[in-house]
């Protein structure tokens, strides 16, 4: 069954239990392709029943740190889990540093299971290509994929996906505020996997991470969309679906609740609206 998984539907780099960070699966004729690498990924692939064999392609939206934490590690675990490559990571500069440099981290490790369990070489399960131009940059088999820019702070790039299937259309919003570009570039999608905040909960955000840190709070509401913004995003884009994805504030007892995501944005949208959930499967 062709379907979208979300691994990890937690927004930002706080530790909690409720949801993981963000990553996603689209699985296609059972090849699998990954959208962000939050800290946990590999066990949510695991408790998905995901064969890390069977990953093709990584696509990352942003460096900040809750969406590549364990892109390096995503990588290591599948070679050690026998993936014979090859497996295409696309993503913004400095994207091929970073992975050098965990390479560098476990090398020790990497250099001792080469030689003391005949394994092939780390490099050779992956390539890295970090994204230039914005359109039509990877297809195969199964899939075409697009990008733009969106803005989110001064995280840049930061980039929106689309995955051009034989009969449908997926795009990833990635972290972002609302975005006159991202609406053009999901006109008509099937499925709008896009980031939600409740302006609600911003301050109880600042208030158990940091005390009066301004700057923070600017960031969180300047950088992100808000449910009510979302819901014209979605109206505005003529999408089919749309599901909640990347949700902030997370784990809050009094905003991070279903009910009260769907009422926040159907204020605007009253189309099919999915909250996500870590380990939801929504069939393609």
């Amino acid at each position: 069954m062709n379907r979208i998984i979300l691994l990890g539907t937690g927004g930002g780099p706080k530790i909690w239990a409720k949801r993981s960070q963000p990553s996603s699966a689209i699985i296609i004729n059972d090849s699998v392709y990954i959208i962000d690498t939050g800290d946990g990924i590999c066990t949510q692939l695991a408790k998905a029943n995901i064969d890390i064999k069977k990953i093709k392609a990584i696509f990352i939206t942003h460096n900040h740190s809750d969406h590549v934490a364990d892109l390096g590690t995503l990588l290591l675990r599948s070679w050690q889990s026998g993936h014979q490559g090859e497996i295409h990571c696309f993503g913004p500069n400095p994207i091929m540093e970073m992975i050098d440099s965990y390479k560098n981290y476990m090398k020790w490790d990497i250099e001792l299971r080469i030689k003391d369990e005949d394994r092939p070489d780390f490099e050779s399960i992956y390539n890295v290509t970090e994204i230039r131009e914005m359109n039509n940059f990877y297809s195969d088999n199964n899939l075409k994929v697009e990008c733009i820019t969106v803005p989110h702070g001064a995280a840049k790039p930061s980039f929106a996906y689309k995955f051009l299937l034989a009969d449908k259309v997926i795009v990833f919003s990635g972290d972002t505020s609302k975005s006159s570009k991202l609406i053009e570039f999901s006109q008509n999608a099937d499925f709008l996997i896009h980031e939600v905040l409740n302006l609600d909960g911003v301050d109880s955000i600042i208030q158990k991470t940091h005390p009066g840190n301004q700057s923070f709070r600017n960031h969180i509401i300047e950088s992100h969309t808000s449910m009510i913004e979302v819901g014209e995003v979605a109206k505005a884009s003529n999408v089919k679906t749309l599901i909640l994805n990347h949700l902030v504030p997370t784990a809050s007892p009094i905003y991070d609740k279903e009910e009260v995501w769907l009422s926040g944005v159907s204020r605007s949208f009253n189309g099919n609206i999915i909250v996500g959930d870590d380990l939801l499967e929504i069939e393609i």
